[in-house]
């Protein structure tokens, strides 16, 4: 059984999507980031950078404690190896998945990330930071779109935990300005994984557990109004 500490953010679709697809017990635990509940100490235990999504795995490959992880792409890549699924298991194949999988992590994620800040979030608009993140999220879908124009169905050939930690920051494209229009490749691809019915429950599954998905006031001092005092 996985416990699984979730909120309906990109970074957490990414985890349901797996374990959609994988057929893995799951049990969910929302996290109402919103509110608040990333700073519960039974949370920071498990995730000490006070983000979802965390998993905590009841049965580790090889036995022993319980098992704890924070970080998307760290958890896409322990299921993966746990279940030997969902990554090549080649080497080359392997480093090919590493490398879009950090991709995402270092690059279209945080970049995205920005852009919806600056876009939607910000108390007053600052031109230079939206084009800035708007540019940039349009150079990264350039990049990913670029390497799918060969023909290939996803990321990596076959679907991967690449496709998986991608997906859902593409999902939004209009909040961030993006015209799809302009990346055939990626459009193919990014409805080649929407109707994937495993991609389609984990969304649907969102829709349950965040009944009123608005940032408010309140919301946007928890959100966006961190330092250092709020990990020390």
């Amino acid at each position: 059984m996985i416990d699984l500490y979730y909120w309906t953010t990109p970074n957490g679709h990414k985890i349901t999507m797996f374990l959609e697809e994988s057929g893995l017990d799951y049990n969910i635990k929302p996290i109402n980031i919103s509110k608040g509940e990333q700073f519960d100490p039974a949370f920071l235990k498990i995730a000490p950078n006070n983000r979802i999504p965390a998993i905590v795995d009841q049965s580790p490959t090889g036995g022993g404690e319980p098992m704890g992880i924070f970080e998307s792409g760290a958890i896409l890549l322990y299921l993966a190896d746990k279940t030997q699924k969902w990554i090549p298991q080649d080497l080359r194949g392997r480093n090919e998945c590493l490398q879009w999988l950090f991709w995402q992590m270092g690059g279209l994620g945080p970049m995205a990330g920005q852009n919806h800040h600056f876009v939607q979030y910000a108390p007053e608009p600052l031109p230079y930071a939206i084009e800035r993140y708007v540019k940039e999220t349009s150079r990264l879908y350039g990049v990913l779109n670029k390497h799918l124009a060969d023909g290939r169905d996803y990321i990596c050939g076959d679907y991967s935990i690449a496709d998986m930690a991608a997906y859902p920051w593409v999902v939004p494209h209009e909040r961030q300005r993006q015209d799809m229009g302009q990346f055939p490749a990626l459009a193919l691809w990014f409805d080649r994984v929407k109707n994937r019915p495993a991609t389609q429950r984990a969304y649907e599954l969102a829709k349950s557990i965040n009944t009123a998905p608005t940032v408010d006031q309140n919301a946007k001092s928890i959100l966006f109004g961190q330092d250092t005092k709020t990990v020390v």
